[in-house]
């Protein structure tokens, strides 16, 4: 099964989508399954998870409802408050649902420390016993608090979102190399290899642009704990669905059939047991 393991749906709103800037006009507008839905049988993809994309309850259940009418979508990464003193009740109420899979929090928009305050670390920690996972969403200069907040949580499932969004556009590798391997040393760690055309040049990328991000990823976690996703609808600043596909697609042509399976569907289908 091949699946896409990152992206998101939203119906446009100027005021809460305020993230989505006058530079970014090709995504202000509505992205729903309808649309998606094409795009995933032309490349042959069997399903997709979306992940939260607005930090509010009301924006999980919208996903949830879009996850029980169309069977494409096999899970969510949905928002609860990770800091909130009811969250064991809110995580009851969602882990009733089957499509309720994970959890993110836009971390990369907190300031310094966010990461490691005892309310935060103590939410993550109530995450396993509901069987979910943690999407991680951060910049490279976060990648060091990252590898703190894992280390406090050894038996929780965790996924880098975007290789941690590293400076590809600047050519800047060094630094961000060197964090990835320290936090891919915790087994307990996936990588989502998505979201890579929005940080190369958006208009003058290449192929060759994401290669040594990529190898330093597939070095530090292995075939088994990389997955494949797109940041539809986000990639279409830089490229389209298939100008994604192809860059990861073409970096792994020359691994065996069955670690491609792994990395185009089955460990996304594994991690958050679809």
């Amino acid at each position: 099964m091949r699946i896409d393991s990152h992206q998101h749906f939203w119906q446009f709103d100027p005021l809460r989508d305020a993230w989505i800037d006058a530079s970014m006009g090709e995504i202000a507008r509505d992205f729903l399954p309808q649309h998606l839905k094409p795009l995933l049988q032309k490349s042959q993809i069997d399903g997709c998870v979306a992940v939260q994309a607005d930090q509010s309850e009301t924006e999980t259940e919208f996903l949830l409802d879009l996850a029980q009418r169309h069977s494409f979508v096999k899970g969510v990464v949905g928002w609860v408050d990770l800091c909130a003193d009811d969250l064991s009740e809110r995580l009851v109420f969602y882990s009733k649902n089957p499509f309720f899979k994970g959890v993110r929090h836009i971390l990369q928009a907190e300031k310094e420390g966010y990461m490691v305050k005892e309310s935060f670390i103590k939410g993550i920690g109530l995450l396993k016993d509901f069987d979910l996972t943690y999407d991680i969403l951060i910049y490279p200069h976060q990648l060091e608090e990252a590898i703190e907040l894992v280390k406090q949580n050894p038996d929780q499932p965790f996924v880098l979102d975007h290789l941690a969004k590293p400076y590809i556009k600047d050519k800047k590798i060094e630094k961000w190399a060197e964090y990835i391997k320290q936090l891919a040393a915790f087994k307990n760690v996936n990588c989502k290899l998505s979201g890579l055309l929005t940080e190369g040049d958006w208009n003058h990328w290449q192929g060759s642009d994401f290669s040594d991000y990529l190898s330093v990823v597939m070095e530090a976690f292995g075939q088994d704990r990389l997955m494949f996703g797109s940041d539809w609808p986000v990639c279409l600043l830089a490229g389209s669905y298939q100008h994604v596909l192809r860059i990861v697609e073409d970096f792994i042509e020359g691994l065996s059939l069955a670690d491609k399976n792994k990395i185009m569907g089955e460990n996304a289908h594994n991690f958050y047991k679809l």
